[in-house]
Parts: C-alpha cells; sequence; structure tokens
C-alpha cells in the first residue's frame, strides 16, 4: 500500500520529497498502528547528523569557488595545458571539469559554472554546438566522482561508511573517466579533422606543467616532512603553505591554489587533522581567503547573495533527505526492503549478477529521480543485500553515484541536460541526441568501475 501511494502521487506531478513524506503520512493515518507524530519526529532524526553538517559548507564552498573568477583561471591553465592538441578546447573541456570536480562537488555547479565558458569559447572557435554539448555535459559527471562530492558525503551518512574512504576511492575512476572523455574527443578530432585550437608554445606549456608539478609534490613533500622526517604537522603545513603562496606571487599561476582545495581536504581527512565536516569547513575558509584577500574577486555583497543561494540549496538538499528518511523507516517496516532483498536473493546470490541488475535499476531510477532523493530510496533496499553477498559499500558507493549522474544527462528529469539546454539555447530534444554519443565512455566507465573493484578500493585500503 505504501509504494502505491507513492508512486499514485509522484505521477500526479507532486515533488518527490512531499510524495515521499507525504505517503508515509497517509499509509500511517489509513493503518492506524502509529500516531501522526511519528513522521515529523523520524524526519527531524533523519536529519540530526553530523556527517550532515558538511553538505551546507561543501555547498557554500563550491559556490564560493564558482563566484570568486575562479572558473576563468581554471579554464585558463587548461587550455595552456592541453589547448594546443587536436580537438584543443574538448581537452580544454574535460581537464577544467577535472580541476572543477575538486572544488564543487556537483555535476550542476560544474556544468553550469565552468559550463558557460567553455560551450561559449567552443562555439566561437567554430566546433558544433552538439559537440560542446556533449563533451560539458559527460565531463560534468565527474564533478561528484573526484572529491569533494556531495552525493558521497548522503551516501556516507546513509550506509554507515566512510566519507574520507569514499572520497579516495572516486581519485582514480575519476581520473580514468576523464582519460576515456580525452580519448572520446581524440577521435571526433580526428574524424573531423580539428587542429589545436592555440599555438604550441613552449614557456605556456612549461608554466602549465610546473602548476601540476607543484599540485602534485607539494602535498608529498609535506607528507614526507610529517611521516618520514618526524616534523610537527601544524608548523609544517603553514610553512608549506607559506612557500606556496610565495611561488603563487612570483609565478603568477593561474590555478595552483584552487586546486589545492581536494589537496587540503584528502590530506586532513587521510592524515586525521579533521573530519570530512571539519574539512568542509576549511574548504569554506580556504575559499573565501583566496576570494576576499588573495585574489580580491570577492565582495561583502556577493557573499551575502552566495550565502542566501547556499540557504536555498541545503534546504532542498535536507528537506530531501529528512522526507526520505521516514519513507525508507516505513520501508523497512513494512517489510517492503525484507521483501526485495528475500526475492532478489532467490533470483541469484553471484555478486555479478546482482550488480548488473543494480546497475539497470539505478540508471532507470536516475532518469526520474534527483540523486540525493535516490540515494536516499536505494540505500536502505541495496545496502542490506551488498552486505549479505560481501560487496564492499564503499566500491557499491562509487557505482551508485555513477549510475545517478549518468541519469542526470536524460530526461525526464536530467538537471543537467536542462542546465545545459539553457545555457546553450538549444532544445531539450536537440541536447539530448548531442549527449548520446557521450554515453559510451561513460558506460564503459561504470562496467570498469563496476566490475574492476581494486582499482576503486586500492587507496582507501592505503589509508583505512
Amino acid at each position: 500500500m505504501l509504494k502505491v501511494i507513492f508512486l499514485l502521487l509522484m505521477s500526479g506531478g507532486i515533488p518527490v520529497a512531499i510524495a515521499m513524506a507525504g505517503s508515509a503520512l497517509l499509509y500511517i493515518l489509513w493503518s492506524g498502528n502509529l500516531p501522526p507524530f511519528v513522521v515529523i519526529h523520524r524526519m527531524v532524526s533523519g536529519i540530526d547528523s553530523f556527517p550532515l553538517l558538511a553538505v551546507p559548507f561543501f555547498i557554500l564552498a563550491g559556490n564560493l569557488m564558482n563566484n570568486a573568477g575562479i572558473t576563468n583561471r581554471i579554464y585558463n591553465y587548461a587550455l595552456a595545458l592541453v589547448g594546443w592538441l587536436k580537438g584543443g578546447l574538448g581537452h580544454v573541456n574535460v581537464v577544467g571539469s577535472v580541476v572543477f570536480a575538486g572544488m564543487s562537488g556537483t555535476a550542476i555547479a560544474d556544468a553550469a559554472g565552468l559550463g558557460t565558458i567553455e560551450i561559449k569559447a567552443m562555439k566561437d572557435h567554430g566546433y558544433d554546438t552538439e559537440f560542446a554539448v556533449g563533451v560539458t555535459a559527460a565531463s560534468a559527471t565527474l564533478g561528484p566522482i573526484i572529491p569533494p562530492s556531495l552525493p558521497f558525503v548522503i551516501y556516507g551518512m546513509m550506509a554507515n561508511v566512510s566519507v574520507g574512504a569514499l572520497f579516495l576511492a572516486g581519485i582514480l575512476p575519476g581520473v580514468g573517466m576523464a582519460l576515456l572523455m580525452m580519448l572520446t574527443v581524440a577521435y571526433f578530432a580526428h574524424k573531423n579533422g580539428w587542429g589545436g585550437d592555440i599555438k604550441f608554445e613552449w614557456p605556456r606549456v612549461v608554466k602549465a606543467l610546473a602548476e601540476t608539478a607543484v599540485v602534485v609534490l607539494w602535498p608529498l613533500s609535506m607528507w614526507l616532512l610529517i611521516a618520514k622526517a618526524g616534523l610537527q604537522p601544524q608548523l609544517t603545513v603553514l610553512g608549506g603553505a607559506i612557500v606556496l603562496f610565495a611561488l603563487d606571487r612570483i609565478f603568477r599561476f593561474q590555478a595552483v591554489l584552487p586546486i589545492m582545495t581536494p589537496v587540503l581536504l584528502i590530506g586532513g581527512m587521510t592524515t586525521g587533522v579533521f573530519t570530512p565536516t571539519e574539512g568542509a569547513i576549511a574548504a569554506c575558509l580556504w575559499a573565501m581567503a583566496l576570494g576576499f584577500l588573495w585574489y580580491r574577486t570577492l565582495n561583502w555583497k556577493m557573499f551575502v547573495k552566495i550565502s542566501l543561494d547556499t540557504v536555498e540549496t541545503t534546504a532542498t538538499v535536507l528537506f530531501i533527505v529528512a522526507a526520505a528518511s521516514i519513507f525508507g523507516w516505513m520501508l523497512t517496516a513494512t517489510g517492503v526492503t525484507a521483501a526485495i532483498s528475500s526475492w532478489v536473493l532467490a533470483f541469484t546470490k553471484e555478486p555479478w549478477v546482482f550488480l548488473l541488475l543494480a546497475n539497470l535499476l539505478m540508471l532507470f531510477v536516475g532518469c526520474f529521480l534527483e540523486p540525493t532523493a535516490a540515494i536516499t530510496i536505494l540505500v536502505p533496499i541495496l545496502v542490506p543485500i551488498c552486505q549479505q553477498l560481501g560487496i564492499d559499500l564503499v566500491h557499491f558507493g562509487l557505482v551508485m553515484v555513477l549510475n545517478l549522474m549518468i541519469g542526470l544527462l536524460h530526461p525526464p528529469m536530467g538537471m543537467v541536460l536542462f542546465v545545459l539546454a539553457r545555457v546553450a539555447k538549444l532544445s531539450v530534444e536537440r541536447t539530448t541526441i548531442a549527449i548520446l554519443p557521450w554515453l559510451v565512455p561513460l558506460l564503459v566507465s561504470l562496467a570498469i568501475i563496476t566490475y574492476m573493484p581494486k582499482a576503486v578500493l586500492w587507496l582507501p585500503k592505503m589509508f583505512y
């Protein structure tokens, strides 16, 4: 009965959060077994969680980076690094999204922020609008895979999994996805005879490579000084930060300091300096320091607007989590999750078969539900089956998030699809057709991530 009420409300066009809470309330009133106040109690309990405090801070950090002129710096860095390759701006699009993913944590922020710059630049350089939209949509899915990631925070809280381990698990798959997308760009460039979009110049390329080297070597040197040389962590990191800012001032790097955001998060969590929630606060402080003090691209009027946008987005996300909390509890209490688990285990006890069926289910659900709502509904149903089949929950979290990110590219509820249709001024139909070829590298990535768990779990097992 609960499922029937929920489906009826959804088919009537009611927002998913209201449909979940409303169906639970109507079922309780119909059954008469529980007082209606249980709905409010369970919704409040669902968001009374310390890890969920990271949500508003990650949203704020992404909004600060998006509005502080950071996107232009990332674009210029990516242009200098790979813009001279054949199909240059396509590669720039992918590399830019990899960098921006380390700050925004959401696919929609990537598509709306960096995507606006990238699509305009590609159209100005003579690329087809459809190609520009397709590569931007595909690369936007990297946002929640490469840490930090808002969906990972929600999944970690719902499945009782370490958020830090999930963040680490996303690094190698994210890089692999980016390489597959760049190979796809190279294929289209070869097919259409495209050349580079900027002239190859050694000074510009060397400077971009130097920035990349600084990003890689700085955290490595900090780790060696702390772990091997035994220096005090706080003083070592402070001294390293001073050196980093000095190098940025001398060489006028484009994106070294913004790229350090995920380094700050991952380094702090793996070394135990702070929790994911405290890391989100640190990311906000870092973004404010860059925007207000270093680049001076933020002012207090902008900050007020960014804060209000953050409050609005946070309220939406947490209301979905609260509504899904009561709905998931009702699914468990009425025996729906147990029945589904029994049915699946009676059908197959092979993990690879279950993962195949779960992928098909999540791809379908992702087309109709917003990722946060989908995660909060699917986790109580699928995670118990994973535990019985011995599937690692960190690995499954990455599989779930990638499935739902692919769903963002599909009608009828694909938010990235609608954002890019508005940015590129294309119809939804043309935008959908433009995205179709880019599902190939995404689905190949999904297959690799699903059936090669060692590639996902290698980094988390090193630190956890």
